[in-house]
């Protein structure tokens, strides 16, 4: 299956942001992980959104790909910005799923 690397890049994701989304609100200052915390929210939504989407024979899906990469990008960039592991775990698996994103495409 041609999607099954992408499926488990955003599988991983999904579940990275989520862990990372709760964890945030554990913090000590959740004001500050507020920006994070709705990040990591939309990122799991829209990988979320692909994966489903991959799942099924529809073929337009570049667009939502796009999407999906700027979205991990996005929330790689601000969980970087944070020292928790919990904040460098989603980040990196932001990063790794926004590469599958990429290589799907090509």
């Amino acid at each position: 299956m041609r999607n099954e690397k992408l499926i488990h890049a955003l599988g991983n994701c999904i579940n990275h942001c989520n862990y990372c989304a709760d964890a945030c609100l554990d913090e000590e200052n959740v004001k500050m992980m507020v920006k994070c915390i709705r990040t990591d929210r939309v990122c799991a939504e829209v990988c979320a959104a692909l994966n489903q989407v991959l799942s099924t024979n529809y073929k337009d899906v570049q667009g939502l790909i796009d999407y999906c990469i700027k979205v991990c990008n996005a929330c790689a960039d601000e969980c970087e910005k944070h020292d928790h592991q919990h904040c460098k775990d989603c980040a990196k698996a932001c990063r790794e799923c926004a590469r599958a994103c990429e290589q799907y495409a090509a």
